[in-house]
């Protein structure tokens, strides 16, 4: 019987070896780049949007039974709209939270997303280190390729727009929303640290029957994970320790297939 506690702890002790902080370090930087460009030509967009506004009304009236039309029209400028807005305490509270509120969300999952992308090119490292310290036993087999990678997680990322687009109807909804706006992602994220991992260590008949056998475990370890990932800037340091930890849970359990 494999002890959780014991792939729990070998892996905490693995994670603070040099080597392995120093792979912790690349999805950090990478990520955070990624997101300060993203985040400016977002927000130059949004600016862009925000302070030009073309204003045009118009007005029919009838005198002497002739109808007459007056028509309006301005052009709103640089930051007079935001200066607008903040004027009115309501307007600049609504204003304010809006857009901290969803640009915190959007940080935080689009920094799950690259993460989980960027620690795919890592994950062969990583479990190449491990098995050298542990598995020496165990031969890395594989199973996948670059050009089934690639399919395969284009797929996912489709599955996941479409499972946020269906879902919009439950966004409006307290509670639900939570589950509504999280699930998408966390069936990328299930998706592809389990390919990734798997893929670098088993067959593929071997990564079935984990799969088949472990199903429940493994879903409860990539939620708990995943949960991790909502604590803001949490998955720029863990994601290194995700795949150390599935890679420990694969490992024994590809060496109790074989054995």
């Amino acid at each position: 019987m494999i002890k959780e506690t014991d792939i729990l702890s070998t892996s905490i002790k693995d994670f603070f070896t040099p080597k392995m902080i120093k792979f912790s370090i690349l999805p950090f930087v990478l990520t955070l780049i990624i997101i300060y460009i993203g985040f400016f030509i977002i927000a130059g967009i949004g600016l862009d949007q925000l302070t030009t506004m073309d204003i045009q009304t118009s007005q029919t009236t009838i005198q002497n039974g002739i109808p007459h039309t007056d028509s309006f029209s301005a052009k709103l400028e640089g930051s007079s709209i935001i200066q607008f807005l903040m004027s009115y305490a309501i307007t600049s509270y609504i204003a304010s939270f809006l857009v901290y509120a969803l640009g915190s969300l959007v940080v935080v999952y689009a920094s799950v997303f690259i993460a989980v992308i960027i620690i795919g090119f890592l994950t062969p490292y990583i479990l190449r280190e491990i098995q050298r310290r542990h598995y020496k036993d165990i031969e890395m087999v594989g199973y996948s390729n670059i050009f089934e990678g690639i399919l395969l997680s284009l797929k996912w990322i489709l599955v996941m727009l479409l499972l946020f687009f269906i879902m919009i109807p439950l966004y409006l909804i307290p509670i639900v929303n939570i589950l509504a706006f999280n699930l998408p992602l966390y069936y990328f994220f299930h998706k592809m640290i389990t390919y990734d991992i798997s893929s670098n260590i088993c067959t593929k008949e071997e990564a079935l029957k984990i799969k088949f056998f472990n199903k429940n475990k493994l879903r409860i370890k990539t939620l708990i994970l995943y949960l991790i990932s909502l604590i803001p800037f949490a998955i720029f340091f863990t994601s290194v320790f995700y795949v150390i930890y599935l890679g420990h849970t694969y490992f024994a359990q590809t060496k109790k297939l074989r054995g």
